[in-house]
């Protein structure tokens, strides 16, 4: 599945969550299917008057990329090989450089380094931003990004390395064809609530994630606002209000059933009668001859009177 990238970046302020953010990934996964995308560019800053660019990427120097980004070597993956491209179709063969996924049915994950380290998104606004193109119709794969701590080992990184944000197009079927923005909060991956629906044509989208210091977010493809809020109503942030008492048992009277048999009812005399009875309109054919035939039998039919197994009503439990 080729990978390559338009002509944007990653621009980023933050503030809502604190987080420490060392590498920046782009990551790409694929099934069966035949596909193509184009990973244009990224920008990752943070703003308070005048933002500060972490990570800029337009790939405009030719080969020197690949001294800037890492290749995952990690077993057990049998990770495609990415190229610089403008893809089957562009505006400007240059300008319009990116990364490309190179070969079908196969996994991808290269990560960069900050240009800037983060020390502090107190008060900032975080916006990380990309193009990606899927060049071939596509069935299963994704085309995200992912911000990991300054520990990831870059060679080593696979699919489970911990991770803070993860935010991008992901492809699975017909039906499950979204966006994906998830937290990484006290060791859990926290997944966004809302639905949004990604793009899944051949064409160029942008994708832009804002995060900002009054813990609210937006989402927006092509500059076109998709999705905001809360993030403390959008993402499981915060413990309930509430939780089960660990200390209470269930009473050894409780009976969890809402409904019991009417200890009144009484099954009607007529209830027991045969479900089939013998065809009371068929008749022994003349030349039925016993001795030959055996003993003639009446065919059976339905009896109309037949109820079933009875049961008494149920009633409330009180």
């Amino acid at each position: 599945m080729p990978l390559s990238t338009g002509s944007s970046g990653i621009n980023a302020e933050y503030g809502g969550i604190n987080a420490e953010y060392g590498e920046f990934v782009v990551s790409s996964s694929s099934s069966d299917m035949v596909r193509r995308v184009v990973l244009s560019s990224l920008l990752l800053a943070l703003a308070l008057c005048e933002p500060t660019v972490y990570l800029r990427e337009d790939f405009a120097d030719g080969d020197a990329w690949s001294s800037r980004w890492v290749q995952s070597e990690h077993d057990g993956k049998t990770f495609g090989k990415l190229d610089l491209s403008a893809g089957e179709f562009f505006h400007d063969a240059e300008k319009d450089v990116g990364l490309k996924t190179m070969e079908n049915a196969r996994f991808y994950a290269v990560s960069t380094e900050f240009s800037t380290p983060v020390e502090s998104t107190e008060g900032k606004t975080l916006v990380a931003q990309f193009s990606v193109k899927h060049e071939q119709k596509i069935d299963c794969g994704g085309g995200y990004l992912k911000l990991f701590p300054s520990t990831l080992d870059q060679k080593q990184m696979h699919g489970e390395s911990p991770y803070n944000i993860m935010f991008g197009p992901d492809i699975c079927g017909p039906s499950a064809r979204r966006v994906h923005v998830i937290f990484n909060y006290r060791g859990k991956n926290l997944l966004l609530k809302k639905e949004i629906r990604c793009k899944d044509d051949e064409l160029t989208h942008l994708y832009t994630l804002i995060v900002r210091a009054d813990n609210t977010y937006e989402v927006r493809i092509d500059n076109k606002k998709e999705q905001s809020g809360k993030l403390e109503e959008d993402w499981d942030f915060l413990e309930p209000k509430e939780i089960a008492d660990p200390e209470a048992t269930q009473p050894e009277d409780w009976d969890d059933n809402p409904f019991l048999d009417d200890p009144e009812d009484t099954k009607p005399e007529d209830w027991d009668q045969a479900e089939t009875i013998p065809d009371p309109e068929a008749k022994k054919p003349d030349d039925w001859d016993d001795d030959m035939d055996g003993e003639w039998e009446a065919p059976v039919i339905n009896n109309p009177d037949f109820k079933g197994e009875w049961r008494p009503k149920q009633i409330d439990n009180p």
